[in-house]
């Protein structure tokens, strides 16, 4: 296993480990999940770049771009759930009531 690979596999793995154990705050879920998306798309890049190959070069491009509708979908139900709430902790959140 070579460096690049096991420190990918530990920024992700550190990632999804904040996101299923660290669940207080509805933006520390939020970062957590912008950091995995941060690895994949490095991860992705690098991966393109090792097969020199031009069909797979707008992969790292999309998930970036992903990436980034996911960060402002994630902002925007933020700021709406501290506007009604007046909290961003994830356990006073009752997801079924509207």
């Amino acid at each position: 296993m070579t460096l690049t690979l096991f420190s990918l596999t530990s920024a992700f793995a550190l990632g999804l480990s904040g996101l299923a154990f660290h669940r207080t705050h509805l933006l520390s879920a939020l970062l957590c999940l912008e950091g995995m998306m941060l690895t994949l798309f490095i991860a992705m890049a690098l991966w393109v770049l090792q097969l020199e190959s031009a069909t797979s070069s707008s992969a790292p491009m999309l998930i970036i771009t992903f990436s980034a509708c996911e960060a402002s979908v994630g902002l925007a139900l933020l700021v709406a759930t501290a506007r009604t709430h007046g909290t961003d902790h994830l356990q006073s959140l009752n997801l079924l009531q509207c």
